[in-house]
This record gives structure tokens, C-alpha cells and sequence, in this order.
């Protein structure tokens, strides 16, 4: 076979196999196609009914509707001010007048950079293929999705003209905190109409969109301002306007209008609500799909909780020297003095009310629910409880209050110290509970293990990280007030455990029930056991490091511990009464340490307990003073404080116990 004959065979069969290859491909689209268009959502007709969804609402414990979200208000083309209009073609698709729904130089750019470029993923939606998503719920990112977005463009671009298409997109874009469609977001951040904002007005507004809450120019005006003048630079390199005016719009002032504080979205409770419901519909359906949300918000609660917060920390800054404990305070990383603050039902679970912080609006992470704050003593319950359990103690029990070493495995010993750096000598068990003795809570770590006061934790509803080292019985762990507020009310129940939910109920548009909270208790500690820890934490109020409560005039029966921590970086107080169960936390975000002008440290009993109690104070106003239920095995003791035998008349501060009948 001549060598011309050869190449003739092969380019034969290149041909061939290109032809089946290109073929098969072709196949493979059509394919495609028909699998996309099976399910292609229907385009409405007008298109400006793509923003007719209906609104999601929102409602408190009492059937108080407490937001919508959503609901967008339309305004025509024509009034909307020039500025913007320009604004926001120049920042999303200033090809927008010439493509006819793809813009195929951005879309084949995008994919090499998405394909070739490790680590980086262009995006190249028009307009209308942004205002295509409206029309799905889901915005997940797969490549048929895509498709289907680009078929839904091509078809709407087909159907309708230019500025009907412009008009519906500049109705349904959102800008941040709540705010859907231009209109509603010129009243929102300037209180004025769409059509008279001025250049600089629309310049930031047309760059709010592409990440609302990073450039949220009520949190974060500086950054809001630079995406301002990225969007003007775009403007003058579109040639819409000149340098000079881009100048000018960047140095005119922004009068903002003065944010709204009314619970809405911008409050810890809802946030946690609208987080929670993204992770189970998805933002298209929470925002757009017309649910109905009950909550368990208590409005009254949750409106005290803020006060009490506020003012606390407020009166606490007033005592320390807050530049020189925390320098950084001026900067963004830092937010000055914070707190937290949690209240659940006892019997239910349900969370009436979330405060994450001092102001929400200057800094929205919830910090209630953040487990990254070490509990102190505020743990030593799970300790004490573990050692009724497996060691068979009793609140009568003698221990010694002494110098303490514990040889740990491969670590250095251990040599816990009493904040007050003395020793008290031989004392009951309660005793040493009510003044929060850590020498005694490390001797009984040691002996019970730390595994079995892990357990006991998980058992009431703790779930962050814990390690199994004996220091872990001194709150040494990262958790959340969530936690602690649940696994208190683990307590307060006589051991039963309701794990805490913040959402009853939810409804699609129809009224059809997606969810629905069903209450169920599990018994996870013994009642009597249990009667007797919570005996052990009144007595901390009547009489030990959170006697402040009393003194603030809370009179109604209650219990609960106070938490400190090395350094002062944290002061707890988590507490409950037979209904409630509030845990209030303080301290700066980055640990700095808390102390008074004098150079006292602020303990949980000085920083958290006091917000804790006149909280408490209102929160409880007007019901029936009600104790805690005790067992039938249970009874009173009184005892000498230093040996544990029967108390006489000469007995010098004798201390009631509660013992089981039978076992002590």
C-alpha cells in the first residue's frame, strides 16, 4: 500500500470517527434539552408577576405576627430615578440593551476561568437570566440548573421587551435588611422614593446586591462606600457619566435614615428563626414561598431580656476601666463589653426569649448560641450530680478543703486553686458546692472520673466538645447559654430533659403542615438524686456566691450556680425557677479580662448574677410563688456545717440538707 493511500485510509477513519463522535454529542444535547425543558417552569404573563410571591410570615408564642418577609413593592421604570437605572446596568450587565439574554464573550470567559483557573469561579449572568432564578426554588449551583436558567433567559427575552424585563428585575433584587426591590429599599436606607434618589444615593444602592450583608451600609458604611465607588467607576468607564460626576457623587454626603430597632429580622431570636428555616427549605422558599412560622418567642420576655442586658453591661463598664482591659475596644475586631442571655421553658423546651449581644445591630453574632465560652464553676452541677450517682455521696458528707496535686498521665500534675486563695478545712458537701470550693470539686473529679461527669452533661443536654481531663469538671470547655440554659432545665424538670426548639410550627401558603414541634421529655437523671443537687444550687442563692439575687428583691423559690473563670475572661449565672430556666454570660469577644477600677476581678456572682436577678424580677412578675417538687424518699436535715452531724441550738450557722430516706 503506497504511502498516499495510507493517509488517505486514516483521514478516512478520522472523519468517520468524528462524524459518530460529533453525532453522539449532538444525541447527548438532545438528550439533554428534553430532560431540561421536562420540568421548565412556566413564565408569567406579564412578567412583572415573577415578584408575585407571596410572603412569608412570621409569629410569636401568642399568635402575634412579628415579621414578614418578602412582600415586595413594585414602582413602574419611569419612576425610577435615572441615576440608579444607569447605576445598576453599569454594575450587572452593561451589555444589557445588545444580548438577547446570554452575553456569550462573559459566559465563554467565565467558563475558562472556571475551568482553567484553580480555585476561582467566574459567574456571567445577564440580568435576565438573574431574574430567570426567581422562577426556582432552589439555587442550587448544578450544572442543569444552569441550563434550565439559560433556556428560561432565552425564552423571557423572547417574550417580552427590554424594559419590562429591566422593570421586573430592579422590583425583585434584594439590598439587605429585608429590603426586596428598589422601592422598598430607598424608603428603607434614605426615606425617600425611588425616583428621588440622587447619583450618590444610587450608586450605593446599585452595589448593595452583590453581597447585602457585607456592604449593609447601616453596620458597615465604610465598605458600603467602596463598593459606591466601584459601582461609579463602572459608570464612568461605560461612559454613562464623567469622572467629575463620580467625583462629586463620592464626596456628597449619605443621610441614611435612622434604623428601626422593632423586632424584625435584625434581632438574635428571629436571626437564629431565619438561619434555621434557610437549612430546611432553602432561601428561595423561606423568602418567596408564603410559609407561616410559629415561633416560641415570648415579646415581653424577650423585650426584658434585651433591657436587662444592656443595662447590666452598662452598669458593670461603669465600674471597670474599659480602655486599659481592653485596648482593642475602638477597633472593628473588638465590640466593647458583651453578653448573652437565654430563657427556655422548664417543661417544654421551647426558648421565649435569645439575646446575643448588647445590639444586634452593631453586631449581629448571636453569641447565646455560640459554644465557645468556658462555663467555670457554672459546670460543677454535672460534677456533683456524678458523685451523688457513682460515688454515693451525700450533701451531708464531710470533705476537706485543702491544698490539692493530682498526677495526671502524661501531663504535668494538676494543682487547682480556690479564687480566693485560702482553705477553709473540713465542710459538707453543700457547703462546699454553695461557695464554689474547687480544691473539693477537684478531689472529686479525681475520684469519679472525668468520663462519668462527661456523661452526665451529654445525659442533660450538652452537646459541645469535652475532653475527658479532670479539669473539665471546672468548666474548662467551650459552651453556648443555649446549652446551659437547656441542661439546667434538666434540673428544674427533676431530671427530665426537653430538648430546647425555637419554631413549633410550619406551614406552606396552602396551610399544609411541613413541621411540627412534638413535645416529648426524656427521663436521663434520677429524681431524688436530682432534688438534692437542686437543693445544693438555692442554697448558692440564699446564701452563697449569687446571694445578690436575693438582695435585688427576686423572692421567688429558685436555684442555679455562678461561673468564673481563670482570669476573669468570663462571668456566668445560670439559674431557673419551676418554670423558667436563664443563663446570662459576660465578657469581652476576645477574652480580655474583667476587673473593677480597684483591680477586682468581676466574678459570675458580681458581673452575671445581677442581670441575671432583676431579669428574673420581671420576667416572673405576677405569678404564684410555686417550690420545687420534692420526692417522696426525700427529707430535710439540719447539720453542722464543719462535720455534718445533727444540728443543736448551740450549732454556729447550721446548714439544711436534703437527704434520701434510707441512703445516709
Amino acid at each position: 500500500m503506497t504511502p498516499i493511500l495510507r493517509v488517505f485510509r486514516t483521514a478516512s477513519a478520522l472523519i468517520y470517527l468524528g462524524a459518530i463522535v460529533a453525532a453522539f454529542a449532538a444525541m447527548g444535547m438532545f438528550a439533554l434539552f428534553l430532560v431540561a425543558v421536562k420540568d421548565l417552569p412556566q413564565v408569567p404573563e406579564p412578567i412583572g408577576r415573577i415578584n408575585d410571591t407571596p410572603s412569608t410570615e412570621i409569629f410569636s408564642d401568642d399568635g402575634l405576627r412579628i415579621l414578614t418577609i418578602g412582600g415586595r413593592e413594585t414602582v413602574a421604570l419611569e419612576d425610577v430615578s435615572y441615576g440608579f437605572i444607569q447605576a445598576i446596568l453599569a454594575t450587572e450587565d452593561h451589555h444589557f440593551w445588545e444580548h438577547r439574554g446570554i452575553n456569550k464573550l462573559r459566559t465563554i470567559k467565565a467558563l475558562w476561568i472556571t475551568l482553567f483557573e484553580k480555585g476561582r469561579v467566574q459567574g456571567a449572568s445577564t440580568i435576565t437570566q438573574q431574574l430567570a432564578k426567581n422562577l426556582f426554588f432552589s439555587f442550587e449551583q448544578t450544572y442543569m440548573r444552569k441550563f434550565r436558567e439559560f433556556l428560561v433567559a432565552i425564552q423571557i427575552e423572547a417574550q417580552f421587551p427590554k424594559q419590562e424585563i429591566l422593570e421586573a428585575y430592579i422590583n425583585q433584587i434584594p439590598f439587605g435588611v429585608g429590603a426586596y426591590g428598589i422601592s422598598q429599599a430607598s424608603r428603607t436606607f434614605f426615606g425617600k422614593s425611588a425616583g428621588e434618589l440622587n447619583l450618590a444615593e444610587a450608586s450605593l444602592l446599585a452595589g448593595l446586591p452583590k453581597s447585602p450583608t457585607h456592604y449593609n451600609p447601616f453596620r458597615y458604611l465604610d465598605r458600603a462606600r467602596h463598593r459606591q465607588s466601584v459601582v461609579l467607576q463602572r459608570m464612568v468607564d461605560t461612559g454613562v457619566i464623567s469622572q467629575q460626576e463620580a467625583d462629586e457623587a463620592k464626596a456628597a454626603p449619605l443621610k441614611l435614615r435612622g434604623h428601626a430597632r422593632a423586632l424584625r429580622v435584625d434581632s438574635y431570636f428571629l436571626d437564629a428563626v431565619m438561619k434555621s428555616l434557610e437549612q430546611m427549605y432553602g432561601p428561595e422558599v423561606v423568602y418567596h414561598g408564603g410559609l407561616r412560622v410559629y415561633t416560641t418567642l415570648d415579646v415581653g420576655l424577650q423585650k426584658l431580656a434585651e433591657k436587662a442586658l444592656q443595662e447590666g453591661i452598662a452598669e458593670l463598664e461603669a465600674q471597670m476601666d474599659i480602655e486599659d482591659q481592653a485596648p482593642d475596644s475602638a477597633s472593628e475586631n473588638d465590640n466593647g463589653l458583651q453578653g448573652a442571655l437565654v430563657t427556655m421553658d422548664v417543661k417544654t423546651g421551647a426558648v421565649k426569649a435569645v439575646v446575643g449581644g448588647r445590639d444586634y445591630f452593631q453586631t449581629p453574632y448571636n453569641r447565646a448560641l455560640k459554644n465557645n465560652r468556658q462555663p467555670g464553676s457554672g459546670f460543677k452541677p454535672f460534677l456533683y450530680y456524678s458523685a451523688f450517682e457513682g460515688l454515693n455521696k451525700t450533701p451531708a458528707d464531710v470533705v476537706v478543703d485543702k491544698p490539692v496535686v493530682i498526677s495526671v498521665v502524661g501531663s504535668p500534675p494538676w494543682k487547682p486553686r480556690n479564687f480566693e486563695r485560702t482553705f477553709q478545712g473540713p465542710m459538707v458537701i453543700k457547703k462546699a458546692f454553695i461557695d464554689s470550693v474547687n480544691t473539693v470539686a477537684a478531689q472529686l473529679v479525681d475520684a469519679i472520673g472525668p468520663e462519668k461527669v462527661i456523661q452526665t452533661a451529654r445525659r442533660c443536654g450538652i452537646t459541645s466538645p469535652l475532653n475527658p481531663v479532670h479539669s473539665v469538671a471546672l468548666g474548662t470547655f467551650g459552651v453556648s447559654p443555649l446549652e446551659m440554659a437547656a441542661a439546667y432545665a434538666t434540673f428544674a424538670s427533676g431530671g427530665v430533659r426537653h430538648p430546647p426548639f425555637l419554631i413549633r410550627r410550619v406551614e406552606d401558603v396552602n396551610g399544609q403542615v411541613l413541621k411540627e414541634h412534638i413535645i416529648t421529655g426524656e427521663r436521663v437523671l434520677n429524681e431524688s438524686t436530682t432534688y438534692q443537687l437542686v437543693d445544693m444550687m438555692a442554697g448558692v442563692i440564699e446564701s452563697g456566691t449569687g446571694k445578690i439575687i436575693r438582695r435585688l428583691g427576686f423572692t421567688m423559690p429558685a436555684a442555679g450556680k455562678t461561673g468564673t473563670t481563670n482570669g476573669y475572661h468570663d462571668a456566668w449565672f445560670t439559674g431557673f425557677t419551676p418554670n423558667l430556666s436563664t443563663s446570662v454570660w459576660v465578657g469581652f469577644d476576645r477574652g480580655h479580662g474583667m476587673r473593677d477600677k480597684q483591680g477586682r476581678g468581676i466574678t459570675g456572682g458580681r458581673g452575671a448574677a445581677p442581670i441575671w436577678g432583676k431579669y428574673m424580677k420581671k420576667a416572673t412578675q405576677g405569678e404564684p410563688a410555686r417550690s420545687f417538687t420534692m420526692p417522696a424518699d426525700i427529707y430535710i436535715k439540719e447539720v453542722n456545717p464543719e462535720n455534718g452531724s445533727w444540728a443543736g441550738f448551740w450549732t454556729e450557722d447550721p446548714i439544711s440538707v436534703a437527704l434520701r430516706k434510707g441512703r445516709s
